[in-house]
């Protein structure tokens, strides 16, 4: 009998567990919801690099296929934070004619599905999207070593830096840095500060050793 007793009892208290607690999920700021990702090539020596060129738009990728490459007011602020903080850490903005040690592409994509990034593949399929040869390297692919799972509602916005001090020798553009920045309100122009920092905040090893 006491076999019989106990389980509705035993229910009675899950179900009031269950209906009881609060989805903190639910109480989260759009600031405390974002999330900030960086993934970089543990053998590149950042303190070697010392100038940086960056591209002069975004290019808006979705569902794994470029729509167009902006330059609007968001554009313009996130990629003059992204290069003001490269000049504090110590780099040495120049134009891509200049040979510049670092080249950065900065990205939104929008894709409405979840998965993996296998990031080997993700520079072979993607380095078209800014302008062939856009680094003065005809011939040449991008290529890295990260594996990365994401789960993707509105947007990602992902930073992409490359090594083209060593490209001539190596025949390649090698991937030496990614930063992605995701959740709400990452696209309102209030944000990109605080995104920007972060990123860069995770990324210590970024700078010119004085």
């Amino acid at each position: 009998m006491k076999n019989y007793a106990i389980v509705p009892v035993v229910v009675a208290v899950v179900f009031m567990l269950g209906s009881c607690t609060k989805d903190p999920v639910n109480k989260l700021s759009p600031e405390e919801s974002r999330i900030y990702i960086t993934n970089h090539d543990s053998t590149a020596n950042f303190s070697s690099f010392k100038t940086f060129s960056i591209s002069d738009s975004v290019a808006i990728i979705s569902n794994n296929h470029l729509q167009e490459k902006t330059h609007d007011s968001f554009d313009s602020l996130l990629i003059a934070a992204f290069t003001s903080t490269m000049t504090q850490r110590g780099y040495t903005l120049v134009t891509k004619d200049q040979n510049p040690d670092l080249g950065i592409n900065v990205n939104n994509i929008i894709n409405t599905y979840t998965g993996y990034i296998d990031y080997g593949n993700y520079y072979d399929d993607y380095y078209g999207y800014w302008d062939p040869y856009y680094w003065g390297y005809p011939g040449y692919g991008y290529y890295g070593s990260y594996i990365g799972t994401y789960q993707v509602n509105e947007g990602v916005i992902s930073i992409d830096m490359f090594d083209l001090k060593d490209a001539p020798e190596s025949g390649k553009i090698k991937s030496v840095w990614n930063g992605v920045v995701r959740g709400a309100g990452i696209f309102r122009d209030a944000s990109i500060s605080t995104s920007v920092q972060a990123l860069f905040d995770q990324s210590a090893y970024i700078k010119i050793n004085q």
